[in-house]
């Protein structure tokens, strides 16, 4: 009698162990997934960065001494429209540069895009009787 009650209990606790393994194990690769994509991000952002600063520095460098060499190339005539011609045509792609960023801000991806919809999906078959 004592063999019939020890066999169920062990296979109820071999299922529970199944259990929790599988668990433990859909938490690592999840954890896992999930520290990919902020190592992404890191990586992804810092390029960026560094992108954009180099780029900025090389066309700032570069449209002052286009201003400069148009100034100096019409130094008799207009310089003062001229002048402010160039300034105005450096706001305009000025702001025109900040409402493309401002856009691609905006409709930028949910960041753990990836990660959230493998949480729903194990939400979801787990649920399921």
């Amino acid at each position: 009698m004592a063999d019939a009650v020890t066999a169920p209990s062990r296979g109820l606790l071999d299922s529970l162990t199944r259990l929790a393994s599988t668990l433990v194990a859909m938490t690592q690769t999840r954890l896992s997934l999930l520290a990919l994509d902020v190592e992404e991000g890191r990586q992804q952002l810092l390029s960026l960065l560094a992108l954009a600063f180099v780029a900025a520095m090389g066309v700032g460098l570069g449209v002052v001494l286009a201003t400069v060499a148009v100034v100096m190339a019409f130094w008799e005539e207009q310089r003062i429209l001229l002048l402010a011609l160039m300034a105005g045509l450096f706001l305009v792609c000025g702001l025109a540069a900040a409402v493309r960023a401002s856009h691609l801000a905006r409709t930028q991806p949910k960041p753990f895009a990836a990660s959230l919809q493998e949480l729903g999906k194990d939400r979801q078959s787990l649920q399921r009787p």
